[in-house]
């Protein structure tokens, strides 16, 4: 193939952390005169980054309509994944699996025939494009049940992407030789091991992280003057399509993503890897083994030597206010929520738009408090405010379907190209405990009282069905 599609690469820094954005303007270089151009894999690898941050938009906006995070409270995006329904008929359920399909296969690409023709190609290039493909294949097996590794390949299951994913992540570390880089790639390590079940290497990798760095933040970068935006910057936090309305109880969490200034000139990264998850997988593992204590003081570690470190911002609540379909979202601070109809109502957890500025949290936050840990007594106990944990910790990045246990089907499309991907395939995954009808992100609320009753706590009911295939694997 002589002209390369890719080659939309944008030329920045290596970082994901920041860049300057520029589009290359020749839009007919061929494989033969781009390989062993000064600078190519460098340009690659930008490439690469940008695909990253289109791969992010697709999938993190659709997952987190699948789960109890988000109510899609409009009509400018999906209207069923709130259901949630996932056909494998859906434009959006293809979108995504092309994006990732496009994602591993550019930094394949860059592993095989950029970084071979390019005499300064350095060993961290090669670690960034063997990092930025694992993570394809991680996020492929997080989202899908089942998805082809290869163009035209019978569909393996997550498992398989996982695998390979681990292999790319310790490439990656291979042929590094910087440390803090190295601490990424053996979170994601522990974030892979974690999903695949494999409790002796998942806590192994996460304590490299929790002992060494902690606060590691490795992010997508996104640029509004090159038409990079972050779609889900703009769906919960923009005065023209602030359409996405998160679940009450987690009201204090949005936005993570805000606009000082303009669009054009102001999106905000989204995290892919944070020190956060180390203390989890560690904390969820020694649940599994039923060492309370131990879980206890990792989670408490948790909040104060990271979560709590972590920055905040003063943003304008007057430009994340709900609207939409739904008109009964609260937004103001004096209402308490409750997780269900048997829990107690929590103060906090709203806040005030009406008043103008209010504080968001811009990596990382967290109801739980150090006391709530200390008053859990089972395994349960604990287990619930770590399911809690999890889902704040990742609001707005595409984590929670995950933990649901919910999964995307492999696209139409892809059958009708592709005679391996059987009917079987085409099914997405949705556990029986999911409720239905948008049930997930129903509630009620009672003005008079200034309370709003939460109809399904999705952490409850994880914790009751913990020994189920597909969520919390550190418990089996």
């Amino acid at each position: 193939m002589k002209h390369r599609i890719f080659l939309f690469a944008l030329i920045c820094c290596a970082q994901l952390s920041a860049c300057s954005l520029t589009e290359v303007q020749n839009p007919n270089i061929t494989d033969d005169s781009y390989l062993g151009s000064p600078q190519s894999t460098q340009v690659w690898i930008s490439g690469v980054n940008k695909q990253l941050a289109l791969t992010l938009n697709e999938s993190i906006v659709d997952a987190e309509m699948a789960s109890d995070n988000y109510f899609n409270n409009s009509s400018l995006s999906n209207q069923i994944f709130d259901l949630p329904s996932l056909l494998a008929t859906d434009l959006d359920v293809d979108n995504m699996q092309r994006a990732i399909a496009k994602l591993t296969q550019m930094a394949e690409y860059g592993i095989e025939k950029v970084v071979p023709a390019d005499r300064d190609a350095t060993g961290s290039m090669r670690a960034q494009l063997y990092f930025l493909g694992g993570y394809g294949y991680l996020l492929g097996a997080e989202l899908y049940k089942w998805l082809p590794t290869t163009p035209g390949s019978a569909p393996g299951a997550s498992e398989e992407r996982l695998r390979k994913a681990i292999a790319y992540f310790n490439s990656a570390s291979t042929f590094e030789t910087d440390q803090a880089k190295k601490n990424v790639y053996a979170l994601a390590l522990a974030r892979a091991y974690y999903d695949l079940g494999d409790k002796t290497n998942a806590v192994l990798n996460a304590n490299l992280v929790i002992n060494a760095a902690p606060m590691t933040l490795q992010t997508a970068v996104y640029d509004g003057l090159r038409s990079v935006s972050n779609t889900m910057q703009s769906y919960t936090f923009s005065n023209s399509t602030n359409v996405f309305a998160p679940l009450p109880r987690l009201d204090f969490l949005d936005p993570k993503y805000y606009t000082i200034g303009t669009a054009t000139t102001d999106q905000k990264p989204i995290a892919i890897l944070k020190g956060e998850e180390a203390f989890l997988i560690a904390a969820e593992a020694a649940l599994g083994r039923s060492d309370i204590a131990t879980a206890k003081t990792l989670l408490k570690r948790l909040i104060t030597e990271v979560i709590s470190v972590r920055p905040r911002a003063s943003v304008n609540g007057r430009l994340a206010l709900r609207r939409g379909t739904r008109s009964d979202y609260p937004l103001l601070a004096t209402v308490n929520v409750k997780a269900d109809a048997t829990a107690p109502a929590k103060s906090g957890l709203v806040l005030d738009r009406q008043a103008g500025n209010i504080s968001v949290y811009t990596v990382s936050g967290t109801s739980v408090k150090n006391a709530d840990i200390d008053a859990a007594a089972t395994v349960d106990d604990v287990l619930y405010l770590l399911c809690l944990m999890r889902q704040e910790v990742f609001m707005s990045e595409g984590r929670r379907m995950t933990d649901l246990g919910i999964r995307f089907p492999v696209s139409t499309i892809e059958q009708q190209n592709n005679h391996n991907v059987t009917p079987e395939h085409t099914l997405a995954v949705i556990p029986a405990y999911i409720p239905l009808a948008r049930g997930m992100d129903d509630f009620t609320y009672d003005r008079a009282a200034g309370v709003v009753t939460i109809k399904h706590d999705m952490n409850r009911v994880l914790v009751q069905r913990k020994a189920d295939a597909g969520i919390l694997p550190m418990m089996k």
